[in-house]
């Protein structure tokens, strides 16, 4: 079975969820109310109510897809294994810049299709920008490619940057490691700008930033809709140090380190 989707479609359905998260981010009685999840990461009402819109319009407008996303992800492995296509959701990528108040925080939705992000979305709501990418066949409104939206503006097309020195890194907000210092020596990076959440992938993809290298965990939601932006610009996402490609729906969810990279070639 084949699936077309409506890309503007997962835009709005972004979009409505931002204005969820933001009617929380605006408000002081309740930007703060913040638990724990099982790994000690932070999860606000923002994150819950940005899951219920996006979960709600993908069942309403794509039934025959199933769902993973970071607020409902307890499904077996046993059951998701043959899944040849699932949607793959972050309602709030981002929460420790949200609860930083930096709005560095966006929404994520991606379409995988056996192991691959072939489609997504990337919204950030604080600034009314939409990252949109499609590969070849798996859209009925966009031509395969990257593109960024600043609302209500039309969308325009990204790419990667096509450098090979004086190389400028994007780097987390939040997270760091040695093994970061050391890989970013080695390809010769001159400058580092400090983002959070997928809006690295998306420095990459419009041509801002040539490499973002990860070592610390993440999980397969944080990181999909960034790897179709940032391919469908003409970049790559690789394993690790840039092994292999980086691909989905494993036995844990959990991704090891990978390397963002525009047209660089990896060493």
């Amino acid at each position: 079975m084949s699936h077309k989707i409506n890309v503007s479609i997962l835009g709005e359905i972004a979009i409505e969820a931002g204005k969820e998260i933001l009617n929380i981010y605006h408000n002081a009685d309740f930007s703060q109310i913040v638990d724990f999840k099982a790994d000690d990461s932070p999860l606000t009402t923002a994150d819950k109510a940005s899951h219920i819109v996006i979960m709600e319009r993908l069942k309403s407008k794509y039934p025959e897809i199933p769902i993973i996303s970071e607020e409902g992800k307890d499904i077996t492995y046993d059951t998701r294994k043959d899944w040849e296509y699932f949607w793959l959701v972050d309602p709030l990528d981002g929460t420790k810049e949200f609860i930083k108040r930096n709005g560095q925080f966006t929404v994520n939705i991606a379409l995988i299709h056996k192991g691959v992000p072939v489609a997504g979305v990337i919204y950030t709501p604080v600034t009314e920008e939409l990252y949109l990418a499609a590969k070849d066949g798996y859209a009925v409104d966009l031509d395969e490619g990257a593109y960024k939206q600043t609302l209500p503006a039309s969308p325009i097309p990204v790419k990667v940057n096509q450098k090979t020195e004086d190389l400028v890194a994007v780097r987390s907000s939040s997270h760091a490691s040695g093994e970061e210092e050391e890989l970013l020596k080695k390809y010769g990076v001159t400058e580092s700008i400090s983002k959070g959440s997928s809006l690295k992938f998306c420095m990459v993809a419009e041509g801002k930033a040539d490499i973002y290298y990860r070592h610390g965990p993440t999980m397969e939601w944080d990181t999909a809709a960034g790897q179709v932006v940032v391919e469908c610009a003409g970049g790559k996402v690789l394993k690790g140090t840039g092994s292999e490609p980086f691909t989905y729906n494993k036995e844990s969810l959990r991704n090891g380190s990978f390397l963002v990279l525009s047209a660089i070639s990896p060493m």
